[in-house]
């Protein structure tokens, strides 16, 4: 949203009482909310108001001013900014990752309770990476000995891939 005032991104949303009680919403870039609080400081009645309104834009400014240096960042790839990430909710490229590391990791432990993708392995996959070597390498030989007509080779070496499969169950 847009400040009413001028093209900034809207901070603050103040609704204003008047004497009748009518009342009126203005949606304020930071600038223009101090502005318009120091404006209505004029008037007695609202003083208090307004003196209280001041000391949380300060207050605010003081929490976006550590948040605006994560907003400053910027992706050598990609050149996304993490105030696109968070507007949009998707990174441009993996390098963002490492860009975005400390903005992201207390995101990625609230929402997934852990900051490592374990993932899923299929079941009837090898245990171990030898295993799975072996495995591959005993297919191909299977492969050349029907290629080859080795009619007999080629029944030992499916069976030898059974024992490894069995084993791994």
């Amino acid at each position: 949203m847009k400040c009413e005032r001028c093209s900034k991104t809207v901070t603050h949303h103040i609704t204003d009482i008047d004497k009748n009680g009518q009342w009126q919403e203005h949606h304020l870039c930071h600038d223009h909310a101090q502005a318009f609080l120091e404006e209505s400081a004029d008037e007695k009645p609202k003083k208090d108001v307004a003196e209280l309104a001041k000391a949380f834009i300060s207050q605010s400014a003081k929490t976006t001013a550590s948040e605006s240096s994560a907003d400053k960042k910027i992706c050598p790839v990609c050149s996304m900014t993490f105030q696109e990430f968070r507007n949009s909710g998707r990174l441009g490229c993996p390098n963002d990752y490492v860009i975005f590391r400390e903005e992201l990791m207390p995101l990625l432990e609230n929402i997934h309770e852990d900051t490592r993708h374990c993932g899923k392995t299929p079941h009837r996959a090898p245990r171990d990476a030898q295993t799975q070597t072996s495995l591959i390498q005993l297919r191909n030989d299977l492969k050349r000995a029907v290629a080859m007509e080795d009619y007999e080779l080629a029944a030992k070496v499916r069976d030898k891939i059974k024992d490894l499969e069995a084993k791994k169950s």
